[in-house]
């Protein structure tokens, strides 16, 4: 299934209501009464082994919004801990990040021998079609990184490899929007990574029924229809399993978490000049089968 968390334009933060797409017919199925009141997408899916089912048989007799009538946020827009991210995990980007000088003065060009982990503070979670703050007087060098999220179902700590596609509930697109300046400056990644809006995810949460080969998706990133990453799921140099097994290794992971998993080659500080995005840049993230999330920087919030 695609879900979806919406609202009306003029919605409150307790009106945010789960729904069900259809993306052949293009609606919104309305699935508020099929659920417990206050059942938000983190309550699904921590419930999934019960409402699944429910969604499943039912969702369909709902009603039917038009996907343009309606207001369409993150998935989970108020992620119930920071989301996990990995830093160089594809090796054309790792080269490109390492020549850069943006991580060490060295411009190392080495692979990670580990995975790079590192976390994106809840309040930097968007939209789709919602605006990037470019945080004029914050940063001066903003960049773009596409990439696949993976969603946790079931908790755990010390998940194996073998396992660890069972702790998997789905999948979504975000884009981890940084400040480059303030990456580098910092000497560390979580203020680069953090500014308000810098998180845009979505369009949808799609369960992992959906993806029956996550390595095969493409994750493509286009700035102002210009393509400039692009990438096979297959490419990480840590798969998702791995990601898992070392993240859960001593720390508990819960339903609902997110694992960005790393972006392609060709983000902004890979060019020679660096192409910072500026106000009024579109940046437009499409993987396989999970949609395309559209932001602008400096639109509509």
């Amino acid at each position: 299934m695609k879900l979806v968390t919406l609202s009306s334009p003029d919605s409150t933060e307790a009106e945010r209501r789960v729904g069900v797409l259809d993306s052949e017919r293009r609606v919104v199925h309305d699935a508020t009464a099929l659920l417990p009141p206050g059942t938000g997408m983190l309550e699904l899916i921590e419930g999934w082994h019960e409402l699944g089912p429910v969604l499943r048989d039912a969702a369909g007799d709902q009603a039917a919004l038009p996907l343009d009538s309606v207001r369409l946020l993150a998935p989970i827009p108020v992620p119930r801990r920071n989301l996990f991210c990995v830093g160089k995990n594809y090796r054309d980007h790792a080269v490109e990040f390492g020549r850069s000088g943006y991580d060490t003065p060295s411009r190392s060009e080495a692979l990670p021998d580990k995975p790079i982990v590192f976390s994106k503070a809840t309040t930097s979670v968007t939209g789709p079609s919602t605006g990037i703050d470019p945080h004029p007087g914050v940063t001066a060098e903003l960049d773009y990184e596409g990439e696949l999220a993976v969603i946790i179902g079931p908790g755990g700590r010390g998940i194996s490899r073998e396992r660890a596609f069972d702790h998997v509930w789905g999948y979504t697109i975000v884009n981890d929007v940084t400040a480059r300046d303030l990456q580098r400056d910092h000497k560390q990644w979580l203020l680069g990574k953090s500014l308000d809006t810098h998180c845009p995810m979505g369009p949808y949460a799609v369960t992992a029924d959906e993806v029956s080969d996550v390595t095969a998706l493409r994750v493509e990133t286009a700035v102002n229809g210009e393509l400039r990453q692009s990438a096979r799921v297959k490419d990480l140099i840590f798969d998702i399993p791995e990601l898992i097994a070392t993240i859960s290794a001593g720390t508990t992971l819960l339903p609902g978490d997110l694992i960005a998993t790393g972006t392609p080659a060709g983000v902004g500080i890979g060019f020679d000049p660096p192409r910072f995005l500026t106000t009024g840049d579109l940046v437009e993230v499409t993987i396989t089968g999970l949609g395309t999330l559209r932001n602008r920087v400096g639109g509509e919030r």
